[in-house]
């Protein structure tokens, strides 16, 4: 299954869905470029909305981090949107939720941008918990 992006703008703030599996190969290519793109036609804050994404391998969670730097480096930010319980975990495993802010509220995740909104912010125990009454 190859990754398919489709991309909205909310606020002044670009959001990227990504649909399908984030794996090495031509999904991370077709990431990379949709954010040279964005980012090469003045786009910096960008949301990646992850809930459509069942599956990310070590190639994808290094082109996410690319993803933030690239961002981070143009003095803009990127931050993930509603991450399945495997994601969340792989971010936890590999201590990348100390670099990306990740939200399960897309409001919270635009009103992150500005300083002056109120936001959710993303509880990974509450969501395990969740996680667990759910089944999932």
């Amino acid at each position: 299954m190859s990754l398919e992006i489709r991309q909205r703008e909310t606020d002044g703030i670009l959001i990227l869905d990504l649909h399908g599996r984030l794996v090495a190969g031509e999904s991370v290519q077709q990431l990379r470029e949709s954010m040279r793109g964005l980012i090469s036609s003045g786009g910096k804050n960008v949301i990646l909305n992850l809930a459509d994404t069942d599956y990310i391998d070590s190639t994808g969670l290094g082109t996410l981090v690319i993803c933030y730097t690239s961002a981070k480096k143009e003095g803009g930010m990127a931050k993930l949107l509603n991450l399945n319980r495997r994601n969340v975990e792989l971010l936890v495993l590999t201590k990348l939720t100390t670099v990306f802010e990740v939200f399960n509220d897309e409001q919270s995740a635009i009103n992150s941008f500005f300083p002056s909104r109120e936001i959710k912010r993303f509880d990974i125990l509450s969501f395990l918990e969740e996680q667990e009454k759910t089944g999932d």
